[in-house]
């Protein structure tokens, strides 16, 4: 009878101490919205843990936190396996969950450039040009080439593959891959602020250069422009086109004579900063050079 309530004390004892134990162990819990984002996917994650000292994020993709509550951009699709550990001490509690980020449905491709970078979409309604634009990118044909025009109020250009390693000074923007792409226009896809379309030297069909290209910047624009621009070229804005050009600006000349193959969706502030950049003949004095891949 004694020996069993000395075992029953053990027990107790044991029990009390676990207890007092687990009352300091932190417990790490976060939840998020859903459970299938679309790349470019913006997470916001709520941090449900118990109280602890300080709180680890892996988000499964090299980036870290260490703050309580945090969002995290996801650029590219996948299964990403998030861990929260909760730390507490000497003592440490860890939860872990499944982010699955699906590909766009529409082509995204990530601009970089010591500026930040732009996300830019291509359109499926150009999709010759969007075809010959994912060409190049995986080719790495863009890799390190230079914007080699600046026009302020107007457009960022680049693409001239003689524009790599090119001397300072040098005039530059005459070279492509070779080949011409055959024009796509359409009225849907006009020159508003951050649209993406092919140069092109001056030839009677309007075939766009095989790599070059620009990004407008453009200015604001009235209401009496947009009615010169319908008059002299045959077609009518739509009014969410107007109200874009109106709000936005943009550089309406140029509609239905160049392609506009996509725009840009984020980043349109790296663009302005490029655009201030000292040039000589519209080339940067210091240059500005890109990067591309494809967003997947």
């Amino acid at each position: 009878m004694e020996r069993r309530f000395r075992t029953v004390k053990i027990w107790t004892w044991a029990l009390i101490a676990l207890l007092f134990h687990a009352c300091g162990m932190p417990k790490a819990s976060f939840d998020h919205q859903k459970a299938i984002y679309q790349a470019p996917a913006y997470v916001e994650f709520k941090n449900t843990s118990t109280p602890a000292d300080r709180y680890e994020w892996d988000f499964g993709d090299g980036i870290t936190s260490d703050t309580l509550q945090t969002a995290h951009q996801y650029q590219s699709s996948g299964n990403y396996l998030v861990t929260l550990k909760a730390i507490k001490g000497s003592k440490e509690s860890i939860s872990q969950k499944y982010i699955a980020v699906r590909a766009p449905e529409s082509c995204t491709v990530v601009l970089e450039t010591e500026y930040g970078d732009m996300q830019i979409e291509l359109y499926n309604e150009t999709p010759r040009h969007r075809d010959n634009f994912i060409k190049l990118i995986q080719s790495g044909f863009y890799h390190d080439l230079l914007f080699h025009r600046v026009v302020p109020g107007f457009v960022i250009q680049g693409g001239d593959p003689k524009s790599r390693n090119a001397t300072p000074g040098k005039r530059i923007g005459s070279s492509g891959p070779g080949y011409t792409i055959p024009a796509e226009f359409t009225p849907e896809r006009v020159h508003i602020r951050g649209a993406l379309a092919a140069a092109r030297d001056d030839n009677p069909d309007k075939a766009s250069s095989g790599s070059q290209f620009y990004l407008v910047q453009g200015s604001r624009c009235t209401e009496e422009q947009l009615s010169q621009q319908e008059d002299a070229k045959s077609f009518n804005y739509s009014p969410e086109q107007k109200r874009l050009y109106l709000e936005q600006g943009g550089s309406p000349q140029l509609d239905m004579e160049y392609t506009v193959f996509g725009r840009v969706v984020s980043g349109l502030e790296v663009m302005d900063k490029i655009s201030t950049v000292e040039t000589n003949n519209d080339r940067p004095q210091k240059n500005v050079t890109m990067r591309f891949y494809v967003l997947e």
